[in-house]
């Protein structure tokens, strides 16, 4: 079976993970965690890539990113994986790649669920009580702080459904905090996981179609089993 054309649309956001080797450890520490973060920024800009979340656990990165570009995510990619690949092979003395075959992703529909994403990634590690005192351990396994009153990066870019939850910096602070602690439903983040892994659109059939994916390609998952028979329809040979 061939392999689909990764979905990429200039302007939408889109929810990119890419795997470590099994048992490999991509992030071992802080060290590491900024040297990714500084690739991340350079091939960013490089390509025009706007970064709205990151999450860097020990196995696996994600990514919530607007390319200006169709092209532009394959190409940062490619660049932020040579730039830290070498540096994390030269510092833990070891060879070869880190990761587990290309990076996946999803096309994201605006709204409620590139907000459902931004919160999953941000939420994929413990957030402190009080990320402004520096008191947070993971920090910089998430981009969360950056939204909770820490200096953070300033190069991170918030999505509209951010600014959308409060008229002030408080406002949008405190709400988003409610929203992390909620937590996501869980179906709902295997759901969305799922489409960024299978390289499906995030969101509706309708936004699928008004995005100009080519309709020849596969935009989301056909259901499992057998379809349904429709009424009146006999069975047969």
């Amino acid at each position: 079976m061939a392999r689909l054309a990764r979905l990429a649309v200039a302007g939408q956001a889109h929810y990119l993970i890419q795997r470590g080797l099994p048992g490999t450890t991509v992030f071992a520490d802080e060290v590491d965690r900024q040297a990714y973060l500084a690739a991340l920024r350079e091939a960013a800009a490089a390509e025009a890539v706007r970064i709205h979340a990151w999450a860097l656990l020990a196995g696996e990165t994600q990514l919530l990113a607007t390319p200006a570009q169709p092209g532009a995510l394959g190409r940062m990619v490619q660049a932020l994986g040579r730039r830290y690949v070498a540096a994390h092979n030269r510092r833990h003395g070891r060879r070869g790649t880190l990761w587990d075959g290309r990076f996946r992703c999803a096309l994201v529909e605006p709204g409620a669920t590139r907000l459902d994403i931004l919160r999953m990634i941000d939420g994929a590690a413990p957030v402190a009580a009080d990320a402004s005192a520096g008191a947070d351990p993971a920090a910089s396994t998430t981009s969360a702080a950056s939204r909770l009153g820490a200096a953070g990066a300033g190069w991170l870019v918030d999505p509209p459904e951010y600014w959308q939850l409060g008229n002030t910096p408080f406002e949008r602070e405190a709400a988003y905090r409610a929203l992390l602690d909620a937590g996501l439903n869980p179906e709902r983040a295997a759901a969305l996981r799922a489409a960024a892994l299978g390289g499906w659109v995030a969101g509706r059939a309708e936004f699928a179609a008004a995005a100009g994916i080519d309709p020849g390609r596969p935009a989301q998952a056909r259901p499992r089993g057998r379809p349904r028979r429709g009424v009146g329809e006999r069975s047969g040979c």
